[in-house]
């Protein structure tokens, strides 16, 4: 009966997700446009006119919405490359690799958390200290 049972509840097909098979295609860009835009909203948030009409509301969910959804793409983006590119003899020509991605994750969510420029600015700093690291293990 249980075997019966399990074998109605088996999944019929096996799918694997994109990294089963590496590709080989890793690019930090997306994480450093998905940077940038934190900072655009940041500052477009920072800009809003004080007021409590319907319109000023819905501009500053929608940008907080995006700033938030963008500081998480950042997160994915750095530790996919983090973790399913980089390799011991890039981590030996950064030694500091691990703690520099600890901290950009940590920025990013910072950025969720607050409206802070400078936060918004770090964040953009270091993505683009990962893809220059990134960037000198391709040479």
């Amino acid at each position: 009966m249980l075997s019966r049972l399990s074998r109605h509840l088996a999944p019929r097909r096996v799918v694997h997700g994109h990294c089963d098979i590496p590709c080989g295609i890793y690019d930090p860009h997306e994480a450093q446009l998905a940077a940038q835009t934190v900072e655009t909203m940041v500052t477009k948030i920072q800009a809003l006119p004080d007021g409590e009409s319907a319109a000023s509301r819905n501009s500053f969910a929608r940008m907080v919405a995006v700033k938030e959804q963008h500081a998480e793409r950042v997160k994915r983006e750095v530790l996919i490359i983090w973790g399913d590119y980089m390799k011991p003899e890039h981590l030996a020509k950064f030694p500091d690799m691990h703690d520099k991605v600890w901290k950009t994750i940590k920025l990013a969510s910072a950025c969720k958390q607050s409206i802070d420029a400078e936060k918004a600015a770090e964040l953009r700093r270091a993505v683009d200290e990962f893809a220059e690291m990134f960037r000198a293990t391709k040479q």
